[in-house]
């Protein structure tokens, strides 16, 4: 099976309606990945950075009306949109040797902690 790539203009207005003034722009993604996952039949739903700058531009309570998006769906079932014309960013080289960094410090703190801890002395009383 093949990635599956899609454009969609999702309408926003009527899901943001529905909330207050203050939760406007969070509606706003609710009902987009709402939108996705009944569109791309995938419970998996990533949105891009640009996507969600995009959004958010105005504040939270003014978000667009509708938007307009790249779609695309691997193999695996997941879903990652991202805002039309700007590529969907793969993850790079060095984000996965920072995270094997991460986790070599984690097993250097846990090396750490397993060290022996000096014995308490008994405490002196006074005479």
């Amino acid at each position: 099976m093949a990635a599956i790539e899609r454009t969609y203009t999702i309408p926003l207005r009527k899901e943001w309606l529905k909330a207050q003034k203050y939760k406007r722009a969070k509606k706003a993604i609710a009902g987009l990945r709402k939108f996705l996952q009944r569109h791309m039949k995938s419970e998996n739903v990533l949105l891009g950075t640009h996507l969600n700058l995009e959004i958010w531009k105005h504040g939270i309570r003014n978000p667009p009306s509708r938007v307009k998006v790249n779609v695309t769906k691997d193999d695996k079932g997941v879903v990652k949109a991202e805002l039309f014309g700007i590529k969907i960013d793969e993850p790079k080289k060095e984000e996965a040797k920072k995270e094997e960094k991460k986790e070599e410090t984690k097993k250097e703190d846990v090396k750490i902690e397993q060290k022996s801890v000096p014995e308490a002395r008994p405490a002196e009383v006074p005479k």
